[in-house]
């Protein structure tokens, strides 16, 4: 379950914790919530006791008639406020160009877990982060020397 690897990524548990994703919808480019991942993921994140702050271009009306609890933010950057994980859900391209510097800035902890495969792994831990992609284990930059180097 995608949820899990979030879980993984930040130690194990997510009680207490506030996790950030980034993309609720199906796919990008539509508000369409039919079948979306984002779903089951806040789902298994709240009953692990996390809470959840969540940023989409144009879903987040169409979501939040669909999850309960969910602060919704007015930017990636809002969503990622206090995180302890962040997490790219829907492959929108405005999340390839996040501002790392300023994502470092607002989040608790330096961890990104991409679902999509949408970042660069060399970026994202040359900015101080953690990273975890599909099919990629969770990495911490001085582990992740082979990936940077690449």
């Amino acid at each position: 379950m995608m949820a899990d690897r979030v879980i993984a990524a930040c130690g194990g548990t997510v009680r207490g914790k506030t996790i950030g994703l980034l993309g609720l919808t199906f796919k990008a480019n539509t508000d369409d919530m039919r079948e979306a991942s984002s779903l089951a993921i806040i789902a298994a994140l709240q009953h692990a006791g996390a809470k959840v702050r969540a940023y989409d271009p144009v879903g987040m009306a169409a979501a939040a008639a669909l999850v309960e609890d969910v602060a919704f933010g007015a930017d990636p950057y809002d969503a990622a406020t206090g995180a302890a994980a962040l997490v790219i859900v829907t492959e929108w391209d405005a999340f390839r160009a996040l501002d790392f510097g300023r994502l470092r800035q607002t989040m608790a902890e330096p961890v990104v877990v991409d679902l999509r495969n949408l970042l660069d792994p060399r970026e994202v831990i040359g900015h101080g982060f953690r990273y975890a992609g599909l099919g990629k284990p969770v990495g911490i930059a001085a582990n992740m020397v082979s990936v940077a180097a690449e």
